[in-house]
């Protein structure tokens, strides 16, 4: 008698190395933005914003595994059919069909995206696939929540989280990444600068200019309670980096190797291009600046990756790094932005950022740097960009944008009114002046002195009376 360990199919090194990309990402989320949230948040907002980001993560993984993984990558809506509602319309492929993957074939059999016909086949199961694609989900709102946090209504962010995830990002995920009418015409989005990044920025956005602005004193006191997890929480991102963008070829390969490589080169360069904008401006280079450098530059770079060589990367660290910074610094004081408080700026280093990227791909994209290598007649798949003669792909790298941008923004405000009818979508008045005791009943620096007023506030200590007769 004999066994196998696993199917012929499964690959151990790419099954291994995708599981370990997928934990590194999760990382990125719990506890890599929920301690980034809390140490540069007000001190009595800091509870608050790890929870927030800790519901959010669990949130996305049970739609993820029970609907919503098959809507971004399942089969498609129309199987059959000509014109805009069919197998090749936008309006057939824009969606794929909801469904469960709790099964024993969907928890052990071979990996697959039905509309993804090009490359070679997955070598690991489902599974791994899903949860692989779950961290990227997981991540997009808690990318956004940056946006609104301070204010945001914890009850109203449970069932935002699961709205958004079904109806926004499901969709801009089979459109780019589960074969799609985008993925079809040739887009790309190696890692998710559209997908994530800018779907977030825009929701985020969006999000902060419904609910309204943090109280003014926040707003006028914008100093972080603990640069110490700020670092931590910036570290772990970046790091953390080498899976999101170093696992979406889906193969311990070449160009996995290079994707890594091209992330922490343009995330370098943007750092650095940060603190020289900081110096010709002669403003002091603040960790807080640098971090936003370094968000910049693992955005900008996610969905080229694997598209561009080393050159390519360092010219998009240059320029996202730029013109985020630019838009910071001036963009911000335009009226639209100026009237909206984006707490974080999520706007910025997220969405134009990602935006930045994912045109700058267009341009970039080098067709020497291949993702997948092709055999016995059949051509290697690789991007190609504007700069090799190819202007295609930057048409429809920008068309792909325009869509995020406005579905994402529409979307996000429709789901906001209804969840608006029946839960408030923004703190009461007093749970604003507390914070985290009055939402959660802890803080993150218990003392026995409370520095906050309110029936929600820790009881003030009063010394114990000595027993009668004691002396």
């Amino acid at each position: 008698m004999s066994w196998q360990a696993y199917p012929s199919w499964l690959n151990p090194g790419d099954n291994a190395w995708q599981m370990t990309a997928a934990t590194l990402v999760g990382l990125m989320s719990v506890p890599g933005l929920a301690i980034l949230y809390g140490g540069v948040m007000q001190k009595r907002w800091s509870v608050n914003s790890m929870m927030l980001t800790f519901v959010a993560f669990c949130l996305v993984l049970i739609a993820w595994c029970l609907w919503a993984f098959k809507m971004g990558f399942g089969h498609s809506i129309a199987h059959s059919g000509s014109g805009v509602f069919g197998a090749k319309g936008f309006l057939g492929t824009f969606w794929g069909e909801g469904g469960s993957i709790l099964g024993h074939v969907g928890e052990e059999g071979e990996a697959t995206i039905p509309s993804i016909t090009t490359g070679p086949p997955f070598h690991f199961p489902l599974s791994t696939l899903a949860y692989f694609q779950f961290v990227f989900a997981a991540i997009t709102p808690i990318l956004a929540l940056g946006s609104v946090l301070g204010r945001v209504n914890f009850k109203a962010w449970i069932p935002y989280v699961l709205l958004w995830i079904t109806f926004v990002y499901t969709v801009n995920a089979f459109l780019l990444w589960g074969g799609g009418y985008f993925a079809q015409h040739g887009a790309v989005d190696y890692s998710g600068g559209y997908v994530i990044h800018l779907a977030a920025g825009i929701s985020g956005f969006v999000f902060a200019a419904v609910i309204g602005p943090r109280l003014q004193r926040d707003r006028e006191v914008d100093a972080p309670n603990n640069l110490l997890m700020v670092m931590a929480g910036a570290g772990l991102l970046w790091l953390g980096w080498n899976g999101f963008n170093g696992g979406d070829s889906y193969y311990a390969g070449a160009d996995a190797s290079a994707a890594v490589l091209n992330t922490n080169l343009c995330t370098a360069v943007a750092v650095m291009v940060w603190i020289a904008w900081d110096y010709i401006f002669r403003d002091k280079p603040s960790l807080i600046g640098s971090v936003n450098g370094m968000i910049t530059g693992l955005v900008a770079i996610t969905p080229a990756a694997g598209f561009v060589n080393g050159y390519g990367a360092i010219i998009i660290g240059v320029v996202a790094s730029t013109i985020v910074w630019f838009a910071i610094r001036f963009l911000s004081r335009a009226p639209m932005f100026r009237s909206v408080d984006d707490t974080l700026g999520v706007i910025y280093t997220h969405g134009v950022a990602g935006l930045c990227g994912g045109l700058l791909v267009g341009l970039l994209a080098d067709p020497h740097i291949i993702e997948y290598i092709g055999g016995r007649g059949t051509e290697s798949i690789f991007a190609k960009g504007a700069i090799h003669g190819h202007w295609e792909l930057f048409r429809w790298q920008a068309e792909a944008a325009g869509w995020v941008i406005v579905f994402t923004g529409i979307m996000t405000f429709i789901i906001l009114k209804v969840i608006g009818i029946f839960v408030p979508l923004r703190l009461s008045d007093e749970e604003l002046e507390i914070g985290d005791h009055a939402i959660h009943g802890n803080e993150v620096y218990p003392s026995d002195v409370p520095t906050l007023g309110g029936p929600h506030a820790p009881p003030t200590w009063q010394p114990t009376p000595a027993p009668a007769g004691a002396t």
